[in-house]
């Protein structure tokens, strides 16, 4: 049972990497060029809000679904999947409306500043922090036994 949890384990980090390295061809995103240009002097990219928004909460699910799987068969405890999804989630709905306001200006707040907000939108770099919080907590139960 321990090999197939660590298989499954596996198959989120490998989805989640996968969303990485597809993320040209299966997401609609024109700031995906914008930010990985050398050059910040490239023109603004023209795009369309509804597929952009669409996009990014497609791939925001993708990254939520294989952030759960990681988390639920690393700790095998559906509370703290549970607790692991909406953490992210509120993190989601908190850089998302900064990132589209950075969008809205044109990154005229900054260029980093957007950079990095498009970072936590698109990426899940808060599982990042979720994992070593959890296995924190498990060994904390376990010496508490």
């Amino acid at each position: 049972m321990k090999i197939l949890s660590w298989f499954l384990v596996m198959m989120g980090v490998f989805g989640l990497v996968s969303v990485r390295a597809l993320e040209d061809k299966i997401f609609y995103d024109p700031f995906l060029n914008y930010f990985h240009e050398a050059n910040k002097n490239i023109p603004f990219p023209p795009f369309e809000w509804g597929k952009l928004i669409i996009g990014y909460l497609f791939r925001f699910v993708l990254n939520l679904f294989f952030s759960c799987l990681i988390i639920h068969f690393w700790f095998k405890n559906k509370e703290w999947t549970i607790q692991g999804a909406i953490l992210i989630t509120i993190i989601f709905f908190i850089t998302f409306p900064i990132y589209l306001y950075c969008i809205y200006d044109r990154f005229e707040i900054g260029y980093l500043f957007s950079f990095y907000m498009r970072r936590f939108v698109i990426q899940p770099l808060i599982l990042l922090l979720i994992i070593p919080m959890f296995y924190y907590r498990k060994q904390v139960l376990e010496k508490g036994r």
